[in-house]
């Protein structure tokens, strides 16, 4: 059952924070904000949903075991992702977004987990992926999921960096 609280909380989470991102959308569109790398954005959108879904589905359905030893650790691991993505979603204000939307004009940030991470909030994606399955065992999905996950970041880091470049050179 707590597990199921927690999937739901994670699920709950996502949803605040495409509030947010609908919100600082609007934001960067009015101050002729772009967006760059639509295409993989369906993709990732649908591999997030499926990570909560493939939680659920491979604890309950095939029937996996909370281990303890592994369980706890994780959990911890998917806490401080979450206080690390909302680390970088207070610091970046109107300018956090789950699509990769750029404002003219405006500078890099360098602050906060900017100040030594060129892509935190990835970092935070990357450990929740992983470890958010694990506190119940659910091997397969993290092992899915982060598979995945690893293709599609590489299609959005690259594109992200490209927007960036841009933003650079534009500045």
């Amino acid at each position: 059952m707590f597990y199921l609280l927690l999937v739901a909380a994670v699920a709950t989470e996502r949803l605040a924070e495409l509030v947010v991102s609908r919100r600082n959308l609007a934001w960067s569109m009015e101050r002729g904000g772009r967006e760059s790398g639509r295409g993989h954005y369906p993709v990732m959108a649908s591999l997030h949903a499926g990570l909560l879904a493939g939680c659920l589905i491979e604890t309950f359905g095939v029937g996996r075991r909370y281990v303890p030893a592994l369980g706890r650790p994780m959990l911890a691991l998917v806490l401080a992702s979450q206080c690390l993505r909302w680390w970088c979603i207070l610091t970046l204000g109107h300018r956090w977004n789950t699509r990769i939307v750029i404002v003219p004009g405006l500078p890099l940030i360098r602050r906060g987990p900017y100040r030594r991470l060129r892509h935190p909030n990835y970092v935070a994606v990357v450990v929740e992926g992983a470890a958010l399955p694990l506190v119940h065992s659910a091997w397969v999905t993290a092992v899915t999921f982060t598979a995945l996950d690893a293709v599609v970041l590489r299609v959005r880091i690259r594109a992200e960096n490209a927007a960036l470049r841009e933003l650079v050179r534009d500045a």
